[in-house]
């Protein structure tokens, strides 16, 4: 290299110590929480040996349980130093000690160089890349090259450093060992690419040039990071994906539905049927036909662009059936701005399915969920994610507790209906959009992620589920509390109108009726039932007033006083009841008395006036939920089949604005047989009666049988899609 390519090349690289910081803070966050996971994977692992663990297992168990924060910290710190020994900031002092070894020392020493040949002979590529880049660092700086701070002799020589001291035995160290091992290869796939890409795009090593010379189209570090993911990708063994218990390979295999299997096998072959029309059109006259690009090439890619702003994905979602456009322009795009192709490059028939079958999942969602605005990004930043573990297989269509799937569950239960109206909901969109952002920024081929990232919004879902439990609980009180008043203001204005009709009465009288008498009935009905003697007393307490108002017409004053001062107790007992104190009742009966003491008051027959109710506001104008309805036209099949339904069943329910949204039953009304439906959050969406559903079944406005899951009712949407779609051609 020439002397002006070597000032060129320094003055484009980014400052050493700067570089150095920046490799730590990686290296602690991707390696920091390894003793956490070890201590998980160690005690599971004892648990499902035969027997379970012995004695002594049990006691190392609990003493890694008691020092986990300090075994994190100190194993943190150990990566920390490696750094700072790397640049020289600290300095071994003392000299070499010449100390006896004990024998599980050196057992441990010798299991651990065991380890990290094994590490070296598997990274051999990725980390001579590594040292090269370092050497160039370590020349910026001024200073002698120090050993790689990530190199797997380091790695190993932290993990002994952390539990030396702890005391473990013997045959539980292997243990310990074994699982570091997994772990550790778990993290050290990714890790190495990533440094490697971040050492090229600051400007060490061989790749000075060839960014100079790549396409302008492209950024320095976009174009920086392809060529590590590609040249690290390409030399790195094959990547085990973990399994979700932390087991690594010992972990039993997980469980496929064969029903999604054969489902899954006929989504695919509608999806080629869809497709084929199209790519004959496509390729009508092209001159050579495209060349499809590797698989592993197009993981790659969505890798690369994993990171990018997902501003294309989240306008595709606002516009129904665009997201797989964008999907594959991006892809092609990323293609040829990272040198894998050029116009003639297309995506393979898997690649194709993983693409489509992604895009209508995610359209699906935003579908069949009431799904806020502000969930669209949220959403938009999981689409590639979701499309490389697409690719790696069908796992996440047949497996019902795969990793990624229970994730997208628990994401569409965070957001949907959730539009951040109280600090709980605005808590859990905050949870749900960092847990989006760890899956971008962490996600390279290892589930493992997806399972962490699942508990992380599990653990605030539990309470929302919680508080949901205590709202549908409220609601089918209050709306219990709503039917038993109706109920007893039915029975009493019944029996209100049976006195009002019985003989033309004074208007005092009726209005005594109408007013405190009817009350203090309804209260009665409420408190203490229709069957109490308390009601038939206020039922005889009416049947007395309409004859004394009989009394008082034919004039006969002594009859009329002795039936008023017989009553005085049960009339001042039902003003009573209106909140009025003594006095005021006593009060209100002298009124009574005085106006049925003039012979010809005018009397005539009323007119039973109903109490306003306080039922709230119909959801649906067409839906009248106190009655009438027998006159609903509607299904009687349909119907008689809701009446069955339990509480706990999942329907859609397309609203007044046609958006759909999830409801479920949470309360079946003994006494009227309506049903309560309420959405993901426990809130009242709707109170009818199985006859009024029918007819909301009957002008699609509610659908039955929904699935449980957000994923499986996406699903079943996808598959009615393709349906209409093939169904069209």
């Amino acid at each position: 290299m020439s002397v002006h390519s070597l000032t060129a090349a320094s003055a484009s690289r980014t400052d050493p110590v700067r570089v150095l910081e920046e490799m730590k803070r990686l290296a602690v966050e991707q390696l920091g929480a390894l003793p956490h996971a070890l201590a998980q994977a160690v005690e599971k692992t004892l648990q499902s040996t035969a027997g379970g663990p012995s004695y002594e297992e049990q006691t190392a168990l609990a003493l890694l349980r008691q020092n986990g924060a300090s075994h994190v910290m100190r194993f943190r710190q150990q990566i920390a130093t490696g750094f700072d020994e790397f640049r020289g900031a600290s300095s071994i002092t003392g000299g070499d000690r010449l100390d006896l070894v004990g024998e599980q020392q050196l057992d441990l020493h010798l299991t651990g160089q065991r380890l990290s040949d094994m590490l070296e002979q598997r990274y051999q590529r990725p980390l001579e890349v590594m040292k090269q880049r370092l050497d160039a660092v370590a020349s910026a700086l001024g200073a002698h090259v120090g050993s790689n701070p990530v190199a797997p002799a380091r790695l190993v020589s932290a993990f002994i450093e952390t539990y030396a001291e702890t005391g473990l035995p013997a045959a539980f160290n292997g243990v310990m060992f074994r699982q570091y091992q997994l772990a550790l290869g778990r993290v050290l796939d990714e890790l190495y690419v990533r440094i490697n890409a971040m050492l090229a795009t600051a400007g060490y090593g061989q790749d000075v040039n060839a960014r100079r010379a790549a396409p302008q189209t492209t950024t320095p570090s976009t174009r920086a990071w392809l060529g590590e993911q590609v040249e690290a990708r390409a030399s790195a063994p094959p990547v085990r994906s973990a399994a979700p218990d932390g087991h690594g390979e010992s972990a039993a295999p997980p469980v496929v539905s064969s029903r999604l299997v054969a489902e899954l096998a006929g989504l695919r072959a509608q999806l080629h049927a869809r497709r084929n029309p199209d790519a004959a059109a496509m390729h009508t006259g092209a001159p050579a036909p495209a060349r499809p690009l590797p698989v592993r090439d197009v993981a790659t890619i969505a890798s690369v662009l994993q990171s990018e702003p997902p501003d294309a994905y989240a306008r595709a979602l606002a516009a129904p059936g665009r997201l797989s456009d964008a999907i594959r322009d991006q892809m092609l795009d990323g293609a040829r701005r990272l040198g894998l192709g050029n116009d003639r490059v297309c995506l393979g028939e898997q690649e194709e399915d993983a693409i489509d079958l992604v895009s209508m999942l995610f359209e699906s969602l935003f579908r069949t969920h009431a799904l806020q605005d502000r969930a669209r990004r949220l959403y938009a930043r999981l689409v590639l994610p979701y499309v490389k573990v697409a690719l790696a297989g069908d796992a996440l269509f047949v497996q019902t507790q795969h990793p990624a799937r229970r994730l997208l569950d628990a994401m569409t239960e965070a957001c949907e209906d959730n539009d951040g109206s109280t600090p709980q909901d605005r808590e859990l969109l905050e949870r749900a959009s960092a847990v989006s952002q760890r899956i971008v920024a962490e996600y390279h081929e290892d589930l493992a992620i997806f399972e962490l990232a699942h508990a992380e919004l599990e653990a605030l879902l539990v309470q929302q589920r919680r508080r949901g439990e205590l709202q549908e609980s409220r609601a089918a009180k209050a709306t219990f509390g709503r039917e038993r008043l109706a109920q007893a203001r039915a029975s009493a204005d019944a029996a209100l109108d049976a006195l009002l009709s019985r003989a033309p009465i004074t208007a005092a009288v009726a209005e005594f009726l109408s007013a405190p008498w009817r009350h203090h009935l309804v209260q009665t009905l409420l408190r203490d039932g229709a069957d109490c003697e308390r009601v038939q007393q206020i039922h005889v307490l009416g049947d007395a007033l309409v004859n004394a108002d009989a009394l008082a017409a034919q004039a006969r004053g002594r009859d009329l006083a002795d039936c008023l001062i017989a009553l005085q107790p049960s009339i001042v007992q039902c003003l009573g009841s209106l909140g009025l104190d003594e006095n005021a009742a006593r009060h209100g009966l002298a009124m009574l008395v005085r106006d049925l003491a003039t012979p010809d008051a005018e009397r005539r027959t009323h007119a039973v006036v109903p109490l306003a109710g306080d039922e709230p506001a119909n959801d649906d104008p067409r839906l009248c939920l106190a009655g009438g309805t027998a006159t609903v036209p509607h299904d009687p099949g349909v119907a008689a089949m809701i009446r069955r339904l339990q509480p706990g069943e999942w329907m859609r329910l397309i609203d007044a604005q046609g958006e759909a949204t999830s409801v479920k039953i949470a309360w079946v009304s003994p006494l009227t047989s309506r049903l309560l439906l309420v959405n993901r959050r426990g809130m009242r969406v709707l109170v009818a009666a199985p006859e009024e559903l029918a007819a909301m079944v009957g002008a699609g406005r509610l659908m039955l049988g929904g699935e449980r899951t957000p994923f499986s009712e996406a699903m079943l949407q996808l598959r009615q899609r393709l349906d209409h779609a093939v169904g069209q051609h």
